[in-house]
């Protein structure tokens, strides 16, 4: 290859370079929104972890101005937590067996 047709190659590859760095920005643009949502869910799930004392006081005021409506929803939440926590657990054996960093 002589010293132009190693010129040209490097200028295509490097046009092609900018065109997937664009590419991949827009792509990561439609992705912003949904990041965004699971942070808040996940920032939302902390505070109440840190904070039991909120559900469980709206689970008394429900219990005693609604107590039917309450204790429909006392077991459906009862269920979503021992299902968070065996999914905890699921990952937790999970990353046991992912290297380490």
């Amino acid at each position: 290859m002589n010293p132009n047709e190693l010129q040209l190659r490097q200028q295509r590859l490097l046009i092609r370079s900018t065109e997937l760095r664009l590419q991949l920005r827009a792509n990561l643009h439609s992705l912003q929104r949904p990041a965004a949502m699971a942070d808040q869910v996940k920032a939302s799930l902390l505070w109440l972890y840190q904070h039991p004392q909120w559900p469980a006081g709206v689970l008394a005021l429900l219990l005693i101005l609604k107590p039917k409506r309450a204790l429909s929803w006392t077991g459906k939440l009862w269920w979503l937590w021992q299902s968070a926590r065996t999914l905890r657990h699921w990952r937790d054996a999970l990353l046991a067996y992912l290297p380490q960093r």
